[in-house]
């Protein structure tokens, strides 16, 4: 990456930290939360930050990051090194609690910030697509009727895309409903992470 390249990544960067296009629709101060260098090799599509990452600053540091990790096959070293792995939600901001959960991520963030970001990674060799809301917006028009019909085609957008569930524990249900996904789905995650790992 030359320099002016690097110039210009990490002035995005710093402009994306000090974002505040959606102060007035949280009830909380915005703080952006994501893990970006151009190096990376693998991209983590998700949704928004919940509650405990707000709090620590961290992506995915709960119990759905434990289960991420495990669904690929990962240390937390190799999780967090950014020069290998690239956390990129929909929305940056913890969105707020509703009574079923965490609000969905706002959509500002995706129509200022992402295609941005996504032109300044140039070695992303798999994309982890996880959640309704990622789905929709990376596959368009190739996503399936629903989150369940698109995981379930997953072959049909190897070799940089697999489409997940949120590993969050609310998924509990639809994990024990759905085995075919951790025998074969996720069997096939952790070879190509594999593979790229030691590429």
């Amino acid at each position: 990456m030359g320099k002016i390249e690097t110039r210009q990544f990490n002035e995005l960067i710093g402009s994306i930290k000090a974002c505040q296009i959606c102060k007035a629709k949280l009830t909380h101060q915005p703080k952006p939360i994501f893990q970006l260098n151009p190096a990376a090799k693998i991209l983590i599509a998700g949704q928004a930050p919940g509650k405990k990452a707000h709090d620590s600053g961290i992506p995915f540091d709960d119990p759905s990051g434990d289960r991420l990790r495990k669904w690929m096959g990962v240390s937390k070293e190799y999780f967090y090194d950014e020069t290998k792995l690239a956390i990129l939600p929909m929305g940056f901001c913890f969105p707020g609690s509703g009574e079923s959960g965490d609000l969905p991520p706002r959509n500002e963030c995706a129509m200022e910030w992402r295609q941005s970001i996504l032109d300044q990674l140039p070695n992303i060799k798999l994309m982890l697509v996880i959640g309704t809301y990622a789905m929709k917006w990376h596959l368009g028009d190739g996503m399936q009727r629903n989150l369940t019909e698109t995981i379930m085609a997953w072959e049909q957008y190897r070799p940089k895309v697999m489409p997940l569930p949120h590993p969050s524990p609310r998924n509990n249900v639809w994990l024990s409903k759905n085995p075919w996904f951790e025998q074969e789905v996720l069997v096939m995650l952790r070879k190509r992470i594999k593979r790229i790992r030691f590429d």
